[in-house]
């Protein structure tokens, strides 16, 4: 049987790819706007704020799709702000039923202001720290983590690896880089992925998105990611016959052999043109073909989504009842960049019963 959105909200979900700053919720945005005077598009109240994203996103034009982020990183330039947001992506995340997530984003786009690199990720890791408490007090226990990201357009990598590195023991889970992949190359950053696999640090690399196969290749064998973000283009070197049979390329099958995660973001995909819709993403088939696929957000605000709402269309398109939904699970769990002790413990001791209790209802 399928499972009901209510059944699908209440599940233990975990999540691997969601920016913090595409997940601001509109009345903040006002808010802090109002307090540094910055002009946005619509001002006369949250939810019109709201739909102004959700149709800017949905455009089909990729300048407006980035003029949304213009919005949410100018009212992230201060400390108290970072944390406000920080804090409100916990509280949100936890009340969609999620008990893992790791959330990235790019220090260097929140200096213009004056604070310091180190100090972006401490007001980060203090709104976290903060709304982890609050989830907790309500009774929703969450673990957060930070994944620093560096643009790939620019030449700052090394300096955020280095600052990953530094703040690695303190909530920072890992590195990324993120940005137009056409004509910006992961391998214009090896220099960062060299310096974080000497310091046994894990990554995950934006690729196969906008850009196809080689992006994948060269993030995966140039630079060694552990995880793919999106990755959805994988699906360039899988060959579908007329006979129903299916034939996976070289990539295709070291990705699969290799079990390399694929932070899947399906109602994103659908926004930037990478699939037709969520009834023909390549997720349906990479699953059947247990790749090992995860499910994620990406950014909340733009594409109006949760992990629920990801997770409901998945079950509308495909009808995946919960035992699918569990392995999804798993498998972003089982992906994360935490130590194996404790995602064995979130695994055994959250997801698993979690479901198994729905599953026996």
């Amino acid at each position: 049987m399928e499972p009901t959105r209510e059944q699908v909200r209440s599940a233990p979900k975990v999540l691997l790819h969601d920016h913090l700053d595409g997940g601001l919720r509109p009345a903040t945005i006002l808010e802090l706007s109002r307090e540094i005077g910055h002009v946005l598009p619509v001002d006369t109240s949250a939810e019109a704020l709201g739909d102004w994203f959700a149709a800017a996103a949905d455009s089909g034009s990729l300048e407006r799709y980035l003029e949304t982020f213009d919005h949410t990183v100018a009212v992230m330039q201060n400390g108290p702000a970072i944390a406000r947001v920080a804090r409100e992506c916990v509280e949100d995340l936890a009340a969609d039923g999620v008990v893992y997530a790791e959330v990235r984003y790019a220090p260097e786009q929140h200096v213009e202001q004056g604070l310091t690199l180190d100090e972006v990720v401490a007001a980060v890791q203090e709104g976290f720290d903060a709304g982890v408490a609050a989830a907790t007090a309500a009774g929703r226990p969450i673990v957060v983590r930070q994944l620093l990201t560096a643009m790939r357009h620019q030449a700052r990598s090394m300096e955020i690896a280095e600052l990953a590195i530094a703040w690695r023991d303190r909530g920072v889970a890992g590195f990324d880089i993120a940005g137009a992949e056409a004509g910006y190359p992961p391998t214009r950053h090896l220099d960062a992925f060299e310096y974080l696999q000497r310091e046994n640090s894990h990554f995950t690399i934006h690729a196969g998105e906008a850009f196809g196969l080689p992006s994948i290749w060269q993030a995966i064998q140039w630079c060694g990611a552990d995880r793919l973000g999106h990755g959805v283009r994988i699906i360039d070197d899988i060959t579908v016959h007329e006979d129903g049979s299916v034939e996976l390329g070289g990539l295709a099958s070291y990705v699969r052999d290799q079990r390399i995660p694929l932070e899947m973001c399906p109602a994103s995909n659908v926004q930037t043109g990478a699939a037709a819709s969520i009834a023909e993403h390549p997720i349906g088939l990479l699953t059947e073909l247990r790749f090992r696929v995860t499910v994620n957000t990406d950014n909340r605000l733009m594409s109006r989504t949760s992990m629920t709402s990801e997770m409901a269309a998945l079950v509308e398109a495909f009808g995946y009842g919960l035992a699918d939904l569990r392995w999804f699970t798993i498998n972003a769990m089982k992906s994360a960049f935490l130590p194996f002790d404790e995602r064995l413990a979130i695994i055994d001791g959250v997801i698993k019963p979690g479901y198994a209790a729905l599953i026996d209802a």
